[in-house]
């Protein structure tokens, strides 16, 4: 007789890869405590590479320092939100740690939201500083006088280029009708000025692990914005998840291409925070620019390339990829949605290395399951519950009973990278937080051997002739003929049919 494990048995952890453990101790610190950790081993070491300009780890820290005192002039105290519209530019790693070690909540902001994005997440998080590249201020001017926002601190891209690309950005700026001038008068201030005016010394302010460290605006289950709130414990248990089973990663000797925006909770963990806990270099990039970032992958060799299935695919399909060589690169992760097997193929082939599915939701800061990267991975899975985690299908209706191994139903998770709950929301935190369980609002299944799959979004299956049909299988069929570069499958409403499929 063939026995079935229960979830109960989490029969994943015996598929981890030789010495990952089923359990993990994690640092009592706080992510700036983690960048001071970081620069006391490294302080030489270059923390961050921004299109040849480098910045040391002593020195990011004085920087960090400077704005954690300039945040503290301007009337920041514990516990207040400050909004970071940044791209990945140094002055995102410098106002994120500047922020957090003074114990103010930082709220990751898109730049590319539009007036009324911007304006929603700013009254709800209630933050009174913005902090935003110039460029920008077009539609930040248009939001403010509708938010909380009392004080504005600009940035240029430009600030930290190197030369001659800093005297040159402005032209390239000027031609591609990007280039605003703002000038700095409170309550706008200049990022570089209030730098220059600040200690280097460290602000001493009571921060704990448990203390809010972000809220992470999310669609959620609902497709309603919310703040998740994730604290320093949360983000920093997730970081040292990824750093445990990116096996490879030696402290000090990675090099992580960040050109996942640090603004996403994904980028955030498994880019920024993870090269600081790992005193890697994060070689910066504002924007995926196919052919750009295969030059600095040739130029500046990263081992660690975080990443999504559109950037790999463009990087597959570019016609000059023979160019470049991209072997430096070890370890990949992609993530915020499916990777095709294709995809994945042909990825490996060019650069060696290994690239695996993961899977995560900004409400776990973010992720919760990955493929091994050097172990058994299976096709179409999202892999395994990292250290500590605990998963389970359940039943799409109640979301209460446990569903046997192999059907599906919703997937719900808990851990120590699970958020408190959403800001200002004690009805959204109910729904998505019931009996202790996240609600992820994904359909999946789980085999045998404890791997998981997703099979769709609750909110996207298609109900067509009493029959539940899931996107993601169909697309997974289309993306196989070799004609196809990318697919998107829908449901859309059919008078006869409940919903009609629409590739």
């Amino acid at each position: 007789m063939t026995v079935v494990p229960s979830y109960a048995d989490h029969p994943w952890v015996k598929f981890y890869e030789p010495g990952i453990p089923s359990s993990l101790t994690y640092p009592e610190l706080t992510l700036g405590n983690v960048l001071s950790q970081t620069v006391a081993k490294f302080p030489g070491h270059t923390a961050l590479l921004f299109f040849g300009k480098r910045i040391t780890y002593a020195q990011l820290d004085g920087l960090v320092n400077r704005f954690s005192h300039a945040l503290s002039g301007l009337g920041v105290k514990k516990g207040d939100r400050v909004a970071l519209m940044l791209p990945n530019i140094p002055q995102m790693v410098i106002a994120y740690y500047g922020t957090l070690r003074i114990g103010a909540i930082a709220v990751a902001t898109n730049p590319l939201y539009l007036e009324h994005e911007l304006e929603v997440q700013l009254k709800d998080s209630g933050a009174e500083i913005l902090v935003a590249v110039d460029m920008f201020y077009p539609t930040i001017s248009r939001a403010l006088p509708k938010t909380c926002v009392k004080k504005l601190i600009l940035c240029g891209i430009k600030d930290y280029l190197p030369f001659p690309l800093n005297l040159l950005y402005p032209i390239k700026a000027k031609i591609d009708k990007q280039w605003v001038s703002v000038k700095r008068v409170p309550p706008i201030y200049d990022f570089l000025s209030l730098l220059s005016e600040a200690q280097a010394t460290p602000v001493i302010t009571a921060v704990s692990p448990d203390d809010i460290a972000i809220l992470q605006y999310t669609g959620g289950t609902t497709g309603t914005p919310k703040g998740a709130i994730l604290t320093h414990r949360n983000l920093i248990a997730n970081t040292v998840h990824n750093k445990v089973w990116l096996k490879s990663g030696k402290e000090g000797e990675e090099r992580i291409l960040a050109v996942i925006p640090f603004f996403h909770v994904y980028g955030m963990t498994t880019a920024m925070n993870l090269g600081v806990l790992m005193g890697a270099e994060l070689i910066i990039l504002p924007k995926f620019h196919t052919k750009e970032v295969l030059e600095v992958i040739n130029k500046y060799r990263p081992t660690i390339f975080p990443g999504i299935q559109a950037m790999y695919l463009a990087i597959g399909n570019y016609k000059k990829i023979q160019k470049y060589d991209l072997t430096s690169i070890k370890a990949a992760i992609s993530g915020a949605g499916p990777l095709m097997h294709e995809v994945q193929e042909r990825f490996e082939q060019l650069t060696k290395a290994r690239i695996v599915e993961g899977y995560g939701l900004s409400e776990a800061s973010p992720v919760t399951h990955c493929n091994p990267v050097f172990g058994r991975r299976k096709l179409g899975s999202i892999g395994l519950p990292f250290p500590d985690m605990d998963a389970r299908i359940v039943d799409i209706e109640t979301g209460e009973k446990e569903m046997p191994v192999g059907e599906t139903g919703e997937l719900v998770v808990k851990g120590p990278q699970v958020m408190k709950g959403y800001w200002n929301n004690p009805h959204e935190t109910a729904h998505a937080l019931r009996g202790g369980w996240l609600h992820t609002g994904d359909i999946a299944k789980m085999d045998e051997e404890g791997y998981f799959f997703i099979v769709d979004r609750i909110k996207d299956m298609i109900k067509t002739v009493g029959e539940n049909v899931y996107p993601r299988e169909v697309e997974e069929v289309l993306f196989t003929h070799p004609k196809v570069k990318d697919v998107v499958v829908v449901g859309l409403p059919d008078g006869f049919k409940g919903e009609k499929i629409k590739a």
